[in-house]
């Protein structure tokens, strides 16, 4: 990232600078205009106070959230986004992943093998100590005492006494690792660079790759039910499991003649089997209401990059980004 923040996060095209070039989209898209017209999306951006890069967002409820990102940066609302308070966060360093299993446990990952934790609602937070330097991106936990955390160089991380103790998990690959998902405590799915998807079904004992016949850089993943899963990525990259993760389908979006980039996509979200949610460069956002398979552009909501996103109910979400960016989206039903 420029003027050395996430230095790591070089990836082709999202951080390389070019991602923040002017980029001309024209998308080939199966759009849903009754749909669209049915189910309007309101857009409300809300005042952080900060102009830090947002990189990770999670909320709780829809009154109860945190934002994180550059310069050790934590923000908590209490009233859905009305007021954004900072918090003392106890480091400078780049926070990339939050994650709150109730309203007071909660984890941040991020650079310099980051791992901090808070038992008092993200009010104040403690270091968990680690024996690495290497970049933490994603986090996921099954329970207070259980999770698991990936980052730079094919790290993975587990803990089973919420974050004491960190033990090392042998990914088999060197590829940076940027989201993880567990639904239980023996199945999971890691993403990264080079188009690397890992799958378990031991809680990490071993991990298996899967072949997603690309090699573009996937940053998120998420799974509706054990079956149904989404992982996105640079250059407009999709890519779509109906079995478990054991193979998966090619939905990159298409570029048409006059299209010069696809854009990354950064975060993808789905508040249930049908309805789902992508957020990416340049804040461009894409939702879908057949399961994925057509998506529909909502247009760029704010002129930059979104890296953060998160919906506690089917009605309400938010998206987070650079220069302190944060995005409030009410469908109304």
């Amino acid at each position: 990232m420029r003027n050395g923040l996430f230095e790591s996060w070089r990836v082709p095209s999202l951080l390389a600078g070019s991602w923040l070039a002017t980029v001309v989209l024209a998308m080939l898209l199966f759009a849903s205009p009754s749909w669209t017209a049915d189910v309007p999306l309101t857009i409300t951006p809300q005042a952080s106070h900060t102009e830090a890069i947002l990189m990770g967002l999670y909320f709780h409820s829809p009154q109860l959230g945190w934002a994180v990102g550059s310069g050790g940066t934590i923000l908590k609302t209490v009233d859905g986004g009305k007021n954004w308070k900072k918090v003392v966060s106890g480091t400078t360093a780049t926070l990339s992943g939050v994650f709150f299993f109730d309203e007071k446990q909660g984890w941040v990952v991020g650079a310099n093998g980051t791992i901090r934790r808070s038992q008092d609602g993200g009010n104040t937070w403690q270091a968990q100590l680690l024996d690495t330097q290497v970049p933490l991106y994603g986090l996921s936990f099954v329970s207070l005492r259980e999770g698991w955390v990936v980052g730079g160089n094919g790290t993975i991380l587990h803990t089973k006494d919420g974050g004491s103790h960190w033990v090392d998990q042998a990914s088999k690959t060197s590829a940076a690792l940027y989201g993880v998902q567990f639904l239980t405590a023996q199945h999971g799915t890691v993403v990264g660079a080079v188009g690397t998807v890992l799958m378990t079904d031991d809680g990490g004992v071993t991990w298996t790759p899967q072949e997603t016949q690309g090699a573009v850089t996937l940053f998120d993943v998420y799974f509706s039910d054990t079956s149904t899963g989404w992982t996105v990525g640079n250059a407009g990259a999709i890519f779509h499991t109906t079995d478990g993760g054991n193979h998966w389908i090619d939905r990159t979006l298409p570029c048409t003649s006059t299209c010069t980039k696809l854009t990354d996509l950064l975060r993808v979200r789905f508040t249930d089997t049908q309805t789902g949610w992508i957020v990416g460069e340049r804040g461009v956002v894409y939702r879908t209401h057949d399961g994925g398979y057509t998506w529909t552009e909502q247009g760029a909501i704010a002129k930059v990059s979104l890296f953060g996103l998160s919906f506690p109910s089917e009605s309400e979400g938010w998206a987070s980004g650079a220069k302190g960016t944060i995005i409030h989206l009410a469908v109304s039903r």
